[in-house]
């Protein structure tokens, strides 16, 4: 039994161990020395997977490090209100009214995505007017220098690191260029906000314009997040509300319940307009 108890113990030392290194090998990929010799380091092994010299050399050569994405990053606080004040200022009767009129304005187009992907209008549209006011507010941040910024500091570095390749990968694949590629400080892109590793995913050229351009064809925007939705288990003709297997679908857009149940809400509010 004492020898059990010593190959646990010895077991245990050695996942602590490991635990150890791996965070300092974390630690030693973030902020090692100054932002401009990360960013060499990281062109050499975005260069390793793959992303051609041309779209290294137009993304990123002038790149600089952000501090206002930093302070952004570090004060965020809107998923601390309550259900009651969030939907309370994001469902605002003009909104609701912006939202009613794009129902009527997307009618035709709402009903082939339906078809398609089984999300009905009123989500999409709820989920629209919730991130971007409808593709009115997208965000003017670089995206590329965003998550370049992101990559460095140390908080997450690892996930916007993989994001940064993400969006190199979309601009050598020819939907936009990294001057075209503005967004939400956070790296988000388009009228639904997509993340670079979302859009490589899920990004679909509904209008058949030949790019999968989430930013200026609103079609392109409600379709692709259809396509999200549905490839994370989005029911057709099934109900949305809190409880519900589309609820939890919701999740997987965003994983505050509050914003989901907000989602959930507007989409319900907007069934019920004339």
């Amino acid at each position: 039994m004492k020898r059990l108890e010593r190959l646990v113990a010895y077991a245990i030392f050695g996942l602590a161990c490991i635990a150890i290194c791996t965070g300092r090998v974390m630690a030693d990929d973030c902020q090692h020395g100054s932002f401009d010799s990360w960013l060499a380091s990281f062109k050499q092994a975005a260069a390793a997977q793959g992303i051609s010299q041309t779209t290294l050399a137009t993304a990123l050569n002038g790149v600089t490090f952000d501090p206002t994405v930093i302070a952004r990053d570090h004060a965020q606080d809107v998923f601390q209100q309550s259900f009651e004040q969030f939907s309370g200022r994001m469902v605002s009767p003009d909104r609701l009214r912006k939202g009613s009129d794009m129902l009527k304005r997307y009618g035709s187009i709402l009903v082939r995505i339906e078809d398609a992907y089984g999300v009905p209008a009123p989500v999409l549209v709820a989920i629209w007017g919730l991130e971007t006011d409808f593709g009115v507010n997208q965000g003017k941040f670089s995206t590329i220098r965003s998550l370049a910024t992101l990559a460095y500091d140390c908080r997450r570095s690892e996930k916007f690191r993989e994001e940064l390749l993400d969006a190199l990968r979309i601009i050598d694949r020819g939907d936009m260029t990294s001057g075209e590629m503005r967004g939400a400080w956070a790296g988000e892109i388009g009228q639904t906000q997509f993340l670079p590793s979302a859009y490589l995913k899920f990004a679909v050229d509904f209008d058949g314009l030949g790019h999968r351009d989430l930013i200026r064809s609103s079609p392109n925007a409600l379709a692709s997040t259809a396509n999200y939705l549905k490839n994370y288990g989005w029911t057709r003709d099934q109900q949305w509300t809190p409880g519900s297997p589309n609820f939890n679908t919701l999740l997987k857009w965003n994983e505050s319940e509050v914003y989901a149940k907000t989602v959930a809400y507007f989409a319900t509010r907007l069934a019920k307009e004339p």
